[in-house]
């Protein structure tokens, strides 16, 4: 039995950070049941290429990546009809998420006041660029626009008046995947809590919140230091050497956590003496050398392949690793051990990285057909009610 058999998720989110969360439920063994509009459904299947599947039934990738495990009913819920019986769905469930903006349910019957009267056990999880209140609360908020203005992008990139410097954002919406996690814990804290009590509750999440909570370390050094903490391109703002270094063929990472290990990696470049060397023998020490000690590094690195300096150090316990591209991520031994690449009902997918008791915590079926569980709403209509809502093109 996996964690959460028997809730009941109702999905109204789309794009990314709801998504993101209903899927970890559905991981988690959560009936998933997403809504869409007909015809259209989430804006992320037609966010291609690359595309999978041909014709009328491809589908982009990045909806491949958000929505596996789930179950698909396309209503339009823009018409009374449609309104009336997402209201019923929801009756009967256990969570609803959605991410539109603010009070942009309501009109709909579809908000957490008018859903949590008909069902005080519902846990109604709002996704928002800024929250249900606040001076930006009626923004949208896209991932992008979150990085920059929660900080992120300050960090990220190389210093300015360095080659190719100035803010850069993440490679993936982390602050739209962030919010997701955040989203899927506070909704089992939630459930939870409904156990205890009986109660539902109503979760607000804004991605510009999330964004600040996730700077961690550096809005700590922030707050302590009272000033901004600036790009360190790849190195790490706390840690010294603690990054890229190029060897003879490619670059490699590497990251000494502590002053234990530079001992050893001093050993290894055949340079014992700077670890005793006052300079550099604390990492608050070689964190102020940082401009004399890169550049001593950075000349010995370069001297051998990077196979030389990773069997080494690896060896002696420094950690160290490759940096990879995504396919080549994917197929690393360890990944394939781990079985992170899968195929489920034909679709490639990356494997959700939860293991419970040693049992993987992944959706058996691949994501949905827009529509695909349309014969799931005779649970809340009669057929004649099903074939008149399809007729009007409200059901699809």
């Amino acid at each position: 039995m996996r964690p959460l058999e028997g809730i009941r998720v109702l999905d109204l989110s789309r794009v990314l950070a709801g998504p993101w969360a209903t899927q970890l439920l559905a991981d988690l063994g959560a009936e998933v049941i997403k809504v869409e509009k007909p015809g259209a459904g989430d804006d992320t299947r037609h966010w291609g290429p690359p595309w999978w599947g041909e014709g009328d039934e491809r589908v982009a990738a990045y909806f491949l990546a958000a929505n596996r495990g789930k179950r698909s009913v396309a209503i339009d819920f823009g018409t009374e009809a449609g309104a009336a019986l997402v209201r019923r769905m929801a009756a009967d469930a256990d969570v609803l998420v959605e991410n539109f903006k603010v009070g942009g349910l309501a009109r709909f019957g579809l908000d957490a006041a008018s859903l949590r009267a008909a069902n005080p056990r519902l846990v109604y999880a709002s996704i928002t660029g800024f929250g249900q209140d606040g001076p930006y609360a009626a923004r949208a908020g896209y991932d992008y626009i979150i990085q920059a203005m929660g900080g992120l992008m300050s960090l990220t990139g190389l210093p300015d008046g360095e080659p190719g410097g100035g803010p850069m954002r993440a490679g993936v919406a982390v602050a739209d995947l962030f919010t997701g996690m955040y989203a899927a814990n506070a909704i089992q804290a939630a459930l939870i809590r409904r156990a205890r009590t009986g109660e539902g509750a109503t979760i607000d999440l804004a991605l510009f919140d999330v964004q600040l909570a996730m700077l961690a370390n550096q809005a700590s050094n922030a707050l302590v230091a009272g000033q901004d903490p600036g790009r360190q391109g790849a190195g790490h703002p706390n840690i010294v050497p603690y990054q890229p270094f190029a060897a003879a063929d490619q670059s490699i990472i590497i990251a000494v956590g502590n002053d234990r290990q530079f001992r050893k990696f001093a050993a290894i470049l055949g340079r014992p003496e700077w670890a005793d060397d006052p300079k550099f023998a604390t990492n608050a020490a070689r964190v102020a050398a940082r401009g004399e000690l890169v550049p001593m590094i950075e000349t010995v690195v370069a001297t051998q392949p990077a196979a030389h300096w990773l069997d080494r150090l690896e060896a002696a316990g420094v950690p160290a690793g490759p940096i990879n591209g995504v396919t080549q991520a994917l197929a690393d031994p360890q990944a394939v051990h781990r079985g992170m690449k899968r195929e489920v009902g034909g679709v490639p997918l990356v494997g959700s990285p939860l293991r419970i008791d040693g049992a993987r915590q992944d959706a058996p079926t691949p994501p949905p057909a827009l529509g695909a569980d349309g014969d799931l709403l005779g649970e809340w209509c009669d057929p004649d009610e099903l074939a008149r809502l399809r007729a009007a093109g409200v059901v699809g």
